[in-house]
């Protein structure tokens, strides 16, 4: 089996992170292609860096075709609904795999991310996705995602801070990392406060290859029917 990570931003060294934690769940055998954008923004935080993302993240996808699922490894899930229209394999975001299993684990999960701006994004989703009555919270570090690859000890205690906070005052039963910069960081979390740390990276990966393995594939019938060819030239 052969999933397709794509890393919608053009930061090799996340990537590169996104494809140890990936490799990490999947079964033996099962094989994990990791790509970066070749163009757009070099991290994600909001609507306007999503919208630059999206030609670069689509393109990969028209180039891979010898998998059998893709994982957008972007909180924001971008460009989702757009990637299902491009192949029937199954197409899973980080974000909606982290929030799902979440609310399989937990009566009330809390999202800790990364800048203020990318909060209203994420409350869409969960809106779009109908958990947001189970998502007490999405509560930003205010760290850019770029310094997550620093590791310096100054961003943990913030977002460590966050979870704090979702814990005593949302009443938080679980948590979700609302980073694909922050995949390293969940087991840690986890024994900490001895509850879910969720890792949308790891959740996203299993899911798509559980789906695989049973023969699932993404509709072509109504939204996610494929374009038009002529739509896919590439000047």
């Amino acid at each position: 089996m052969r999933i397709l990570i794509i890393n919608p931003n053009t930061t090799q060294s996340m990537t590169d992170k996104v494809a140890v934690a990936a490799k990490r769940v999947v079964a033996a055998g099962t094989q994990i292609i990791a790509r970066t954008s070749s163009f757009g923004p070099v991290s994600i935080e909001g609507y306007y860096d999503e919208a630059l993302s999206l030609a670069g993240l689509l393109e990969q996808i028209r180039l891979e075709r010898d998998i059998d699922g893709v994982v957008i490894a972007c909180f924001d899930d971008t460009g989702l609904d757009a990637a299902r229209c491009l192949t029937d394999k199954p197409v899973v975001g980080i974000g909606e795999a982290g929030y799902r299993m979440a609310a399989m684990l937990s009566n009330r999960f809390s999202v800790v991310t990364t800048l203020s701006r990318s909060v209203p994004a994420l409350e869409h989703n969960l809106l779009r996705y109908g958990l947001e009555r189970q998502c007490v919270s999405v509560r930003a570090s205010d760290i850019p995602v770029l310094e997550l690859e620093h590791g310096k000890p100054d961003a943990l205690a913030r977002i460590e801070a966050e979870i704090q906070k979702a814990i005593e005052i949302d009443r938080a039963e679980a948590i979700v990392l609302g980073c694909a910069g922050m995949t390293d960081l969940a087991g840690g979390l986890a024994k900490k406060y001895q509850m879910p740390v969720l890792d949308g990276v790891a959740c996203a990966v299993a899911l798509v290859e559980s789906m695989a393995r049973v023969g699932l594939r993404t509709s072509r019938h109504g939204g996610y029917a494929p374009p038009p060819p002529a739509k896919l030239t590439i000047n």
